[in-house]
């Protein structure tokens, strides 16, 4: 994407909005975008996305209260397809610790509600395997 001047003298990236005020800032902003875009994956299960979709669903539809906004982070980021890091990817991982607190209705049940809300089995699952790829391609 390229950087362009915008008829009240900032810059933006691409289609974004006008708020850099040199061209060498918007260069940096978009040299860091870049570098981050590299190093993040999006290959996870269709599961994982439904089953962050259908927690977002349910704390609307339920006015459900629990989850930190970490959680929730997760939750849109996996329903909307976005690019996740290494160390998104370590977090979700490590959700394995809540395991025993999945089973449930996620209508009433917190642990159940956030175990969907960080992709569910499904993304749990591909969480420990992505990282452990991740982490042999490194080494090698």
């Amino acid at each position: 994407m390229p950087v362009i001047k915008c008829s009240n003298g900032k810059y933006r990236i691409g289609s974004g909005a006008c708020i850099y005020d040199s061209e060498e800032k918007a260069q940096s902003v978009w040299a860091a975008i870049r570098v981050s875009m590299v190093d993040s994956y999006n290959d996870y299960p269709q599961a994982a996305r439904v089953n962050a979709q259908r927690a977002i669903n349910i704390r609307e539809q339920y006015d459900r209260k629990c989850g930190t906004p970490v959680g929730w982070a997760r939750a849109n980021q996996l329903a909307k397809g976005e690019n996740i890091t290494r160390d998104t990817i370590a977090r979700m991982s490590s959700f394995e610790r809540h395991r025993e607190n999945s089973k449930g209705d996620p209508k009433v049940d917190c642990g159940a509600l956030m175990w969907l809300a960080w992709g569910g089995d499904e993304g749990v699952a591909w969480a420990q395997r992505k990282l452990e790829q991740i982490n042999n391609e490194k080494a090698h």
